[in-house]
C-alpha cells in the first residue's frame, strides 16, 4: 500500500508541470525585444508609464529618484514624470483608491512594481499588443493573452481599434488547429512598428522597476567571480609550494 502510494505521489509531482502549462495554454506569446541597457528605451517606458498606466496602476516599491539610474536629472524627473507626488523621494503610488478602483473596475487594479518578475516580459509585451473590442465586456475591451480582463484597452488611441477572431479547423484526419486572425476597426496614431516599440519601451521599464539594481547586481557577479579565480589560483599554488616536500 505504501508502494502504491509513492507511486501516486510521484506521478502527481511529474504530472503537476504538465497540468500548469495546460492551463496557461492559450494565446502564443511574442518574445520581447527588451535591452536593459538601452536607457534611451528606459527614458521612453517611464514616459509612458505615467502618462498611461499611472492613473490606475501604482509602483509602490519605486522612488521616483531612482530614475537617475535611467540617466535623467532631478530636474527632469520632476518636471516631467512627476504628476501624483511633491517630492522626488516618494515612491510611485497611485491617487485612486483600492475602492474606487473595485467599484470602476470590479476589482482593484494590482501594483505593478513586480508584474514583469510575476507575469514575465514576454506575457507583458503580448497582452499589451492583444486587446480588441468586444460590446459584451464591461469595459468594451476585452484581451487574447488574458480573456474577461477588467482592465480597458488605455492605449487604444495610440493603437487603433481592433477585432479578433478564433476560427477552429479539424483536417480529414481529426486534427484541430486553431487560426486567430486581427480585423483593424479604426486606425490610431501610431502604426503598427511604433506601437510595437512603444510597448516595448514601457515592458522594458516595468522590467528595471521589478529589480533596478539588476545590472549593477549583474556587474558586481561578475568581478567577484574574477576575483574568486584569482584566488583559486592563489590558493592551488599555495596548496603546491606546502606540499612540495611531502611524498
Amino acid at each position: 500500500m505504501r508502494t502504491r502510494a509513492l507511486q501516486r505521489l510521484l506521478a502527481a509531482l511529474l504530472w503537476a508541470p504538465a497540468t500548469l502549462l495546460g492551463a496557461q495554454a492559450g494565446y502564443p506569446l511574442d518574445s520581447a525585444p527588451i535591452d536593459p541597457r538601452d536607457l534611451v528605451s528606459l527614458q521612453s517606458g517611464a514616459r509612458t508609464f505615467v502618462n498611461y498606466c499611472l492613473n490606475c496602476h501604482g509602483a509602490q516599491y519605486m522612488r521616483y529618484n531612482r530614475l537617475e539610474d535611467l540617466g535623467l536629472t532631478e530636474s527632469q524627473i520632476r518636471d516631467n514624470l512627476m504628476f501624483a507626488a511633491d517630492k522626488v523621494g516618494e515612491t510611485m503610488k497611485v491617487v485612486m483608491s483600492a475602492q474606487d478602483g473595485k467599484s470602476w473596475f470590479g476589482v482593484p487594479p494590482p501594483d505593478l512594481s513586480v508584474i514583469a518578475r510575476s507575469r514575465g516580459a514576454d506575457w507583458l509585451y503580448t497582452y499589451l499588443r492583444t486587446f480588441y473590442r468586444d460590446e459584451n465586456a464591461a469595459s468594451g475591451w476585452n484581451n487574447a493573452v488574458f480573456p474577461n480582463v477588467a482592465m480597458p484597452h488605455v492605449l487604444w488611441q495610440l493603437q487603433g481599434v481592433r477585432a479578433y477572431e478564433v476560427v477552429a479547423h479539424a483536417d480529414e484526419a481529426g486534427h484541430a488547429s486553431v487560426q486567430r486572425g486581427w480585423k483593424p476597426l479604426a486606425p490610431g496614431t501610431l502604426d503598427t512598428v511604433q506601437y510595437d516599440r512603444t510597448v516595448r519601451d514601457l515592458v522594458n521599464f516595468l522590467v528595471f522597476v521589478g529589480e533596478p539594481a539588476a545590472q549593477s547586481r549583474k556587474a558586481i557577479g561578475i568581478v567577484v567571480l574574477f576575483v574568486l579565480g584569482v584566488l583559486f589560483v592563489l590558493a592551488y599554488a599555495m596548496k603546491k609550494a606546502f606540499w612540495k616536500d611531502i611524498r
